[in-house]
């Protein structure tokens, strides 16, 4: 399979994805809606963050066993 039809929409969905989920963050934290100074905040962007890097890293996983299996 070529780069476009699997590399360029797991592209497209982390990359435009990610600015609205990480501008999202950053909407709130600005916001005063959380702060980056209590724990359990810091705790839940940990979460957050570590969260879409472990879906987007077993997502890019999957299109490589798919393409060499």
């Amino acid at each position: 399979m070529d780069f476009t039809r699997v590399w360029l929409p797991y592209l497209y969905l982390y990359g435009v994805g990610g600015l609205f989920f990480f501008g999202s963050l950053a909407l709130v934290v600005r916001s005063g809606a959380c702060s980056r100074g209590r724990f359990d905040d810091r705790r839940w962007f940990r979460a957050l963050f570590l969260g879409f890097l472990w879906i987007a890293g077993l997502h890019g996983l999957g299109n490589l066993l798919a393409l060499w299996l």
